[in-house]
C-alpha cells in the first residue's frame, strides 16, 4: 500500500522548492507514495490581524505568490498530467531564474511543459483556484496548525521540514519515514555544516 502524505507549497520559498523537487524526483523514480500537494499562501501567513485575507483582496494587492499558487492549483486540478512538470518549472522561475512570478513568466513556464496556456489561464481566472486556495490554506492552519512550507502531513500529524539540498530523494525518504514518530517534536541544528 502506498504511503500517503500531503505537502504544502508556495513557490516563493526556497525550502519548499528543495522539498518539492525531492518529492517529484521520488515519484518519477517510482516511489510508492500517494502525495497530495496543498497550497499554502505565505502572503496570507503574513497578513496582519484584522486585515482582509489575500483571497478577499483585489488581485492587484495579492502579491505574486498568490497568482503563482492559482496557476499551480489550476494545473493540479485541471491538468494533472502536466502538474508535476509545471510545479517544478514554477519553482525554477523564482529560484533558478530569479524572475517575478507574474502572469507572463507563469505562462512561459506553462508553455515550456506543454500546457495549453489559454485553457490554463481560463481555469486560473474562473474563481475555482482562488476558492480552493482559501479552503485548503484555511484547513491547513485550522486542522494541522500549519505555519509554513513545506509542511508534510500524514493523517493528523503535520511536520515542518527544511531540506538543505535540492531534490534529494534519500533525504525525503528519511523524513517521510519519521512522519509518524510523534515523540520527536523538534530537531534543529545550531549550525549547518557547509
Amino acid at each position: 500500500m502506498a504511503q500517503q502524505f500531503a505537502v504544502t507549497f508556495d513557490y516563493l520559498c526556497p525550502f519548499a522548492r528543495n522539498g518539492h523537487e525531492a518529492v517529484v524526483n521520488a515519484l518519477r523514480e517510482g516511489a510508492d507514495y500517494d502525495v497530495r500537494f496543498v497550497p499554502f499562501s505565505l502572503n496570507q501567513a503574513h497578513v496582519e490581524e484584522g486585515e482582509p485575507a489575500v483571497w478577499e483582496r483585489d488581485p492587484a494587492n495579492w502579491g505574486s505568490g498568490v497568482t503563482a499558487l492559482l496557476y499551480g492549483i489550476a494545473a493540479r486540478d485541471a491538468f494533472p498530467e502536466e502538474f508535476l512538470d509545471f510545479h517544478i518549472a514554477a519553482f525554477a522561475l523564482r529560484h533558478d531564474q530569479s524572475r517575478q512570478l507574474d502572469e507572463e513568466a507563469l505562462a512561459e513556464a506553462a508553455t515550456s511543459v506543454g500546457l495549453d496556456v489559454a485553457a490554463l489561464k481560463e481555469e486560473v481566472w474562473s474563481g475555482r483556484p482562488l476558492k480552493t486556495l482559501a479552503a485548503e490554506h484555511t484547513e491547513a492552519v485550522e486542522r494541522w496548525a500549519v505555519f509554513g512550507v513545506p509542511t508534510f502531513i500524514a493523517g493528523e500529524e503535520a511536520t515542518f521540514i527544511r531540506f538543505m539540498e535540492r531534490g534529494n530523494v534519500e533525504d525525503l525518504r528519511r523524513a517521510v519515514d519519521l512522519l509518524d514518530w510523534t515523540r520527536l517534536n523538534e530537531l534543529k541544528r545550531t549550525r549547518i555544516p557547509r
